[in-house]
């Protein structure tokens, strides 16, 4: 194809930072998990899942 658009392969400063900012919120989700599993085994997700059924 004639004179279709090149793409640009690269992140910016911005994208890495998001990137990064993610990276840190779900290993801090995933830690708090496992607390949350430690102390009351794993019910604790599905006991979770259902309060948030019957809230709406």
């Amino acid at each position: 194809m004639a004179g279709s658009p090149e793409l640009h392969k690269g992140l910016s400063q911005r994208q890495l930072s998001m990137i990064a900012i993610g990276g840190v919120i779900g290993a801090g989700l995933f830690v708090g998990s496992s607390n949350v599993f430690l102390d009351a085994g794993p019910g604790a997700s599905s006991s979770r899942r259902r309060r948030r059924c019957l809230r709406g």
